[in-house]
Parts: structure tokens; sequence; C-alpha cells
């Protein structure tokens, strides 16, 4: 009953009035920028982060989490019209949503997403409720040798699900631990990798990064690849009529794959470095494997549209779990999220609900709110969001790249952080361009403090011994996950290039 009660706690937090406000604010933004192809929830979280300084922590980061789960709703509406995703985790809508939208079906296939997004967040918000605060009560046994080995496996999640390009994703983790070493040494006091610079003291700070990567890095790809040069096509959806609603089949045929992509979803979403692209993707092949009508796949079936676009919806949900329990982002959108928590004083663990209930519970609270909000705009609103999906990409681009500057610039006031966001962009540029990974950039320096903190403090307790990571119970269960994690990956590749020599 605790957590009823708790609920209901979180829930006058999020109805006040200027919570409310927030919510809205940000439930909107969110579908503004998922509808903006090549941006995505972490940019816009990135680049509207300064705009919060000053309010409330509480409805900050009400807002900043609407606009985190507002664009993965966003996202879906260009997969259907124009078949060009708003992020990687709407990829597999494309596959069904855009050929439904050549036969006429444009309205419905919107309608049945925008539904089966309400009921996957509506489940994993009653998981998360039901779940966090068992996560957060196990979570209080874990000292730092546990804590490390979770930050190593949610990056090397990250890592093994990067695909061909492993590689690449390591680098890439690398680079983010790198970056985080910069500034004062706890251990010593002394200065590291300053370069006598004075704004470098206090380290690198994760927003310029952040926006650096995902919002100029993402726009240049975006215009590398021609978006600039390209005319909107994007299909006509009606305002009104039968022909925005489902049928009752299509009704009947999305029932199963709702229900099975929500719980999937939330489960691959809670495993830190997973992420809703690969819970979307691993719908999709699901619902194909156990369809009748296989061969429907990738001309317009209805399974291969709403399984997806609900494991995606679910595992931005189940991703809060470990971020809200443990202080472990699951992907970027999540570790800018965290950055946001730590800049107001606010620090994601074990001991959050329980220190911080007004937080916790309003930050649940809203999301459910947040939920009916966007199934109300997502049906009612279509035809306004697909003309803003019509603005012209060379339009769109100077006001991003404005928007980041200024952005960046008033957090601190600091020309050095402007100049490492510009070259960030560059940067995002030619890791999207050459298969790196800006996520684990991200991820890994925004964890690097974490990390090089709990493997100090666990060598300190075990006075130098590594035997503290394998002697504890925790912490072996832990290891056994990261060495499956290295090893299941090389195993599959070496059976694969034996076959293939076979």
């Amino acid at each position: 009953m605790d957590v009823f009660a708790d609920l209901i706690y979180g829930f006058s937090v999020a109805v006040t009035p200027v919570n409310l406000l927030y919510l809205a604010i940000g439930v909107v933004v969110g579908m503004v920028v998922g509808v903006m192809p090549g941006l995505g929830a972490s940019a816009g979280i990135a680049i509207l982060l300064p705009l919060t300084f000053g309010m409330d922590p509480v409805s900050a980061i009400v807002m900043l989490a609407a606009i985190y789960y507002g664009a993965m709703f966003g996202g879906t509406i260009t997969s259907v019209l124009i078949n060009t995703p708003g992020e990687s985790s709407t990829v597999a809508s494309t596959f069904d949503g855009y050929p439904l939208a050549q036969q006429g079906r444009a309205g419905p296939a919107l309608v049945l997403c925008a539904v089966g997004s309400f009921v996957a967040g509506t489940i994993g918000l009653m998981l998360l409720t039901l779940l966090a605060p068992a996560f957060a009560n196990l979570a209080r046994s874990f000292g730092p040798p546990e804590f490390f080995l979770v930050v190593v496996m949610g990056l090397l999640t990250l890592i093994v699900v990067a695909g061909g390009k492993r590689r690449y994703g390591l680098l890439s983790a690398l680079f983010g631990f790198a970056l985080a070493t910069v500034g004062v040494d706890l251990g010593s006091g002394q200065q590291r990798f300053t370069f006598g610079s004075p704004d470098l003291i206090t380290g690198i700070n994760f927003i310029p990064v952040a926006i650096g990567l995902f919002g100029i890095g993402e726009l240049l790809y975006s215009l590398y690849q021609g978006a600039h040069r390209e005319e909107s096509n994007v299909t006509e959806v009606s305002a009104s009529g039968p022909e925005l609603w489902p049928k009752r089949e299509d009704w009947s045929e999305s029932a199963g794959p709702m229900t099975r992509g929500s719980f999937l979803g939330f489960v691959v979403g809670v495993i830190p470095g997973a992420g809703a692209t690969i819970a979307s993707l691993m719908s999709y092949s699901m619902e194909k494997s156990i369809s009748k009508t296989p061969e429907k796949f990738g001309q317009g079936a209805v399974p291969g549209l709403v399984g997806p676009e609900s494991a995606n919806n679910a595992a931005s949900t189940g991703a809060m779990v470990p971020l809200l329990t443990l202080g472990i982002p699951g992907s970027a959108s999540t570790a800018v999220l965290l950055g946001a928590f730590l800049l107001y004083g606010l620090q994601p663990g074990p001991l959050l609900m329980t220190q911080n209930p007004e937080f916790a519970w309003g930050l649940i609270g809203s999301m459910y709110l947040g939920n009916v909000m966007l199934v109300a705009l997502n049906v009612f609103a279509i035809p306004l969001f697909a003309n803003i999906a019509r603005v012209p990409y060379r339009v769109m681009a100077p006001i991003v790249i404005l928007l980041c500057v200024i952005g960046t610039f008033s957090v601190n006031g600091s020309i050095v952080e402007t100049w490492i966001m510009l070259g960030c962009g560059v940067l995002g540029f030619f890791m999207k361009l050459y298969g790196y990974s800006p996520a684990a950039t991200v991820i890994a320096l925004v964890l690097g403090p974490l990390a090089e903190e709990t493997l100090r403090q666990s060598l300190i307790i075990s006075n130098g011994s590594l035997s503290i990571f394998y002697t504890r119970p925790v912490s072996l269960i832990l290891i056994a996950i990261v060495v499956l994690l290295v090893a299941v990956p090389l195993a599959l590749g070496v059976r694969k290039r034996l076959a293939r020599d076979g």
C-alpha cells in the first residue's frame, strides 16, 4: 500500500498549476522535436536544458522528461508520413507504417500508433511504479564495487548492441572517459589535462558536449545527406471523418502486438545500454516470426507497426528504472537527463525515493498525466504536426544552430564551452559518418566521474586488492554478466566465420 500512497503523493505534486503548465510545454515541445528528422529526444533535451535554469527543479525535470517521452511519440509521424524516422528508435515504424500511408491509411496508422504508445506507456508506468521501489531497496545493498561494475555493464551493453561497429563503440566510450578525466583529480588535488585554462579546472561540462554531438552533429549529418535540397513530400492526413479512424479488424490485430510489445519493451529498456531502438527491432522480429501471414510484413501489416511502436515507448519508461534507482542512464537521452538531475543537486540512486520523494514520485505521477496529454495530441492534432514536418530543412537548420550557440553560452557565459560545443558538433558529424557512437561518448562522460570514484573507493577498501570485485556475491553475479556480454558476441562471431569458411 505504501507504493500507492507514494503514487497519490506524486499526483498531488504533478497536478499543481505550475507543474501542469511545464508538463504541457514539455509534451508539445517533445512532439515537435520528434517530428523534426535528425534531432530526436537527446538533442532536444540537450538544446533546451539551459532554458530551464532558474526554474524549480521538479518543474524543470518534469518538463525535460516530457520532452524525452514526447519525442518518442512524435518520431513516428515522419516515419509513417515520409518514410523518415524522427530518430533511430522509430526506424522499425517505417517498415510497415509508410506502406500503410501509401495505401491511403496514414490516419488509421497514426491513430493506432498513438493508442499503442499510450497503452505501452501506461503498462510501463505501472511496472515502473511497482518495481522502482524494489530496485531501490536492492540497490541499497550495493557498495562501490557493485556500482563500478554496473557502470561497466551498462557501457558494455551499449557497445555490444552496436552490431559490427563494436570496436568503434568501445573507442567512443573510451573517448568519453578521457573527457571525464579533465579537471582536478579528487585524489591528489592536481590539475589534469587543463592546458593552463581556468575554464577547464572544473572539468568539461556535459552540456556543450551533448549539444554539440547530438544537436550540431546530427544537423550537419542531415545536411551532408542532402536534407536541405529535398522537397517536403508529406502524405496528407484528414483531420476528421471515417478515414482517420482504424477499422474493427485493425483493433483486433493490434491488441496482441500492443501487449507483447509493451512488456518486451519495458524489459529491454530496464537493461542499461539496450534502449528503445533495440526494443522496437526485437518486437518487429518477434511479431513477424509468430505471424500467420509473415509475407504481409513490409507491405503494410498492422502488427508490424503497432508492436515496435509499443515497444519503443515502453522502453523509454523502462529506462527510467535504472536511472532513478541506480543513477545509471541506459541511453543517450537518459544520460542527458542524468546530467540535468546533477545540475539541480539531485542524485539519482537508491536513496532518491526516500530523500527526495516529491521529485521522484512527482516525476512518475507527471508521466501518467503526460501520457494522457500525448494520446490526445496524437489523435486530434496529427494534421497539425504533419504540417511541422513540411518546414524546409534549410529554414530549420539555422534556427537549431542559433539555439545551440545561445543555449551553450547561457549556461556559464563561457566562450570556451561554446567553442567546445562547436568542436564537438564537427566531431559528432564525423562520428556519425564513420559509424562511431556519440551516445557511448556522452554516457561515458556522464558516468566517468562515478566510475573513477567507485573504483578508487573499492581499491581503498581492499587495500589495492582486486579480490573485492569477485569475493562479494552481488559483484560476482555482475562480473558473470559482464563476461557473458563479452564472450557471447565473440563466440557468435567465431561461429559465423567458421560457418562461412566451412
